[in-house]
């Protein structure tokens, strides 16, 4: 490699890392704010004056002070790396993303299913932390965890299959240009599957049966305090992005827009940013599902309903 090819290389790195710190930041700060609203927690706006501006500050320095403890039994190797090990994925995912057609870290024929691929590794972080804590309560939320991934990434990765089938490629870059705006309505079941099982796979309510406070304390995660405790949170924010971006790349075009193509990035972030709203208000209104109506809406609802998109999609392509 030149040394320019090595500096881009470099700065691409680089610019994904700073994404990655930043993005879910944001993600979590929003939460706060838009849960306080439509919920009317006074806490959130007060720390720091002006709106509560500080909260995430307060979250940070609150994780940093408690002490980090490792239970006697816990398998203590298996038991530190778990949260590394839910939070990388989402990182070396998020490389493959697209914000243009020219701004992307790693631009690969596979992007699809490189990016599927590496996200659905971050489930053996939760797998690691409840097998090493010694804890039944983080055991079986592990196994809810596992249960829960097999149920939804059929229906995610069917979903994702017709867009790329109506687009006859799986690079991400490919299928944002052959995008039209129809598809919003031909692509829309496939769209809220890829959703709704986005959200069962990060665990997010309604789809939080492995940490359900009511039954298993916290689930895998409840021997985690300090730091390790704010990763696995850091790692869900994270999940966020990279399923609003993916959502938005894959169904809403992307980066195309009005206006001229420099504002594309700008339309990917603003259009990710609109899908994670979206996660954001789902957790706030949707109580959540026991464990039998979420196994029973995957393998019921969103597997038929995914399968059916496929045949749909074969049908418009060969009468096209």
């Amino acid at each position: 490699m030149t040394a320019a090819e090595t500096l881009d290389v470099v700065v691409r790195a680089l610019a994904v890392v700073a994404a990655f710190l930043l993005l879910p930041l944001l993600v979590g700060q929003t939460e706060h704010k838009v849960m306080a609203h439509m919920q009317g927690r006074l806490g959130p706006m007060y720390a720091g004056g002006f709106h509560g501006w500080a909260q995430l500050v307060a979250d940070g320095v609150k994780f940093v002070q408690k002490e980090d403890v490792v239970p006697a039994a816990a398998d203590r190797p298996v038991f530190r790396l778990a949260p590394a090990v839910a939070l990388v994925p989402y990182l070396v995912a998020l490389s493959a993303v697209p914000l243009s057609d020219q701004l992307v870290a790693a631009d690969l024929d596979g992007g699809l299913l490189f990016v599927l691929a590496a996200s659905a590794v971050g489930v053996l972080g939760t797998l690691m932390a409840g097998w090493s804590s010694a804890n039944k309560y983080a055991l079986l939320g592990a196994m809810r965890s596992a249960a829960q991934l097999l149920a939804y990434e059929i229906p995610l990765i069917l979903a994702a299959s017709s867009v790329a089938m109506a687009a006859g490629t799986l690079s991400l870059i490919g299928i944002a240009q052959a995008w039209q705006w129809w598809w919003l309505a031909w692509q829309a079941p496939a769209a809220l599957v890829f959703l709704i099982a986005g959200l069962a796979e990060l665990k997010r309510p309604p789809f939080d049966m492995p940490l359900a406070d009511s039954e298993l304390v916290f689930g895998p995660y409840t021997e985690y305090t300090g730091l390790r405790f704010a990763l696995f949170l850091l790692a869900e924010y994270a999940g966020i992005v990279l399923l609003s971006a993916l959502t938005a790349v894959l169904f809403l075009a992307g980066w195309r827009g009005p206006g001229p193509e420099v504002l594309g990035p700008v339309w990917t972030l603003l259009k990710t940013g609109l899908v994670a709203l979206l996660v954001i208000w789902v957790r706030v209104s949707w109580p959540r599902l026991r464990e039998d109506q979420l196994q029973r809406l995957s393998w019921a609802v969103l597997v038929p309903v995914a399968l059916g998109q496929l045949v749909l999609t074969a049908a418009v392509i060969i009468t096209r």
